[in-house]
């Protein structure tokens, strides 16, 4: 019997060739959002502990969306409808969009399981064409008066690390399957997500970090250069 099949891929740096949530920072920033200079000082400090792997998700959650909380929700729809225009449009590139149509031609599930949270990515994914998104869930303000907008803290398992493979695990389970019950490809830039890459049947180390990359070859796993 052929399993069901999953495809998952990361988002920044993998299917697009940067990184949606520092585009967004600095989109907004350029609206006057942000000081632009604070901000590239803590993007990048938070960037530093990513790579290192030391990044605390939670606090980094509430550094990403301050802008767009305090924007509220008309503000903060409208600008991301000029920043899917102007920045992301062009980034989607054929190749990637391309290879999210072959998995789906092939009768997979696409998933995009992102470390960026899902008032940023939620249209990326969909203009890419995939099934779902996991992404960083935020919570609302739901309280009796409450504005009905994102808060800024996360809600749930953050998709990052080994949060992503749980919120694989919860997705499947939600579909009465496991691991065994479906055939999963996952592609990924970074070594970040090694917790997901191991899980996967077919991990693809997609332009991937020097890190992952030594991983990838050390392994015999396939790298992909898809902005090549």
């Amino acid at each position: 019997m052929t399993l069901p099949k999953l495809a998952l891929f990361d988002l920044d740096h993998t299917l697009l060739p940067i990184d949606s949530d520092y585009s967004w920072g600095q989109f907004t920033a350029a609206r006057g959002w942000t000081d632009p200079v604070e901000f590239t000082r803590q993007n990048d400090a938070f960037y530093t502990q990513y790579k290192a792997g030391t990044l605390d998700i939670f606090e980094y959650a509430r550094f990403a969306t301050a802008a767009f909380v305090r924007q509220g929700e008309a503000q903060s729809l409208a600008a991301h409808a000029d920043y899917m225009r102007t920045v992301v449009q062009p980034a989607l590139k054929p190749q990637a969009l391309q290879l999210v149509q072959q998995h789906k031609d092939e009768g997979a599930t696409v998933i995009v399981v992102t470390a960026t949270n899902e008032f940023v990515t939620r249209p990326i994914a969909e203009a890419l064409g995939a099934d779902a998104l996991m992404a960083v869930d935020l919570e609302r303000d739901t309280a009796p008066g409450g504005s009905g907008w994102f808060t800024g803290e996360v809600r749930g398992i953050p998709s990052f690390r080994e949060g992503k493979v749980l919120r694989v695990e919860a997705w499947l389970a939600e579909r009465g399957l496991g691991w065994g019950d479906v055939h999963s490809t996952f592609y990924s830039d970074s070594i970040n997500d090694l917790p997901l890459l191991e899980k996967a049947d077919v991990p693809v180390a997609t332009n991937p970090d020097d890190p992952l990359r030594a991983i990838a070859q050390a392994r015999g796993w396939r790298i992909l250069e898809l902005f090549n």
